[in-house]
């Protein structure tokens, strides 16, 4: 066997020192892994502690704050808005807390944030006017949770919360309808809360035959005797419309706001009962359709 050069001698020593070092390494990480993950399963378990009493105190803030908007008669649309916004604010502080403890650098997280700021702004710029719009619906008021409202979109309802970016409306047939703040602050809104009571109106049709004056008579007298009618506001019966079929009769009088939709109902009901009492008839509509034969 031919003797190895002097450069192939230094090779072999080189590559058993290199193998003998990655043993080395590879002993000294095995030996130090278990402490490793001890450590590592401390800090885990002090930040489920600290997540745990982070929410805890975040609990105890919030009650404090919400009794303390009821002693003071705070608005319900404002301290609910405040509640949302102070507890979205205090949870991302727990989580920075949490992943400062982990050795991430919170000023290198803002710096990063306020680096990216133009592009996360035109990335949330619908949620950014829908929270502008929050704050421009709790300083203007043109709603307050419990009004029954209606935006320029034809939702209606009674406003259930104001929250960051959405406001709640619950529908009279029971359904929830989620609205945007920034469309609720830059469009029309017909808040029929405003005031203490509300216009009612009923139409009904009449024949053409039938006497106008005597159904007007008959249908005064519904609005006399009905209890949910203010009778100290103006009450009202006239010809609407001459219709196809019918001549369309207005009933028109004014309701609490809190007993309108009971009153509604209740009128439309003793209408009907009072017109056939009366032997004024309702009619429908009614098509004539003559047919002429051709002979061929």
């Amino acid at each position: 066997m031919m003797e190895q050069t002097m450069e192939e001698q230094i090779m072999d020593i080189g590559n058993i020192a290199s193998d003998e070092l990655n043993v080395g390494l590879i002993e000294r990480y095995l030996q130090e892994l278990p402490d490793k993950l001890i450590r590592l399963g401390v800090r885990v378990l002090l930040a489920l502690v600290v997540l745990f009493v982070g929410i805890q105190l975040i609990k105890l803030v919030r009650r404090i704050m919400r009794k303390s908007f009821e002693r003071r008669n705070v608005d319900v649309g404002v301290s609910r808005f405040l509640d949302s916004l102070v507890k979205t604010a205090l949870y991302i502080l727990l989580l920075f807390t949490i992943a400062s403890y982990f050795g991430l650098d919170a000023a290198s997280v803002v710096a990063l944030v306020g680096s990216a700021g133009v592009a996360i702004g035109l990335a949330v710029q619908g949620s950014l006017s829908n929270f502008a719009g929050g704050v421009l619906i709790l300083l203007l008021k043109p709603f307050k949770v419990g009004d029954y409202i209606r935006d320029a979109a034809g939702n209606e309802g009674t406003v259930e919360d104001v929250q960051l970016f959405y406001t709640r409306l619950i529908t009279p047939d029971r359904h929830m309808v989620v609205v945007p703040n920034g469309e609720l602050a830059n469009s029309n809104i017909l808040n029929m809360s405003t005031l203490n009571d509300r216009r009612l109106d009923i139409k009904v049709g009449i024949s053409y035959e039938a006497d106008i004056r005597r159904a007007r008579e008959v249908l005064l007298q519904v609005l006399d005797e009905d209890p949910g009618v203010l009778q100290e506001e103006e009450k009202r019966v006239f010809v609407d419309e001459l219709a196809d079929s019918s001549v369309v009769l207005d009933l028109r009088c004014y309701s609490a706001n809190e007993n309108f939709w009971e009153t509604r109902w209740r009128l439309t009901e003793k209408v009907k009962y009072a017109l056939d009492e009366a032997g004024i008839p309702i009619p429908f509509p009614q098509m004539d359709v003559h047919v002429q034969k051709v002979e061929k």
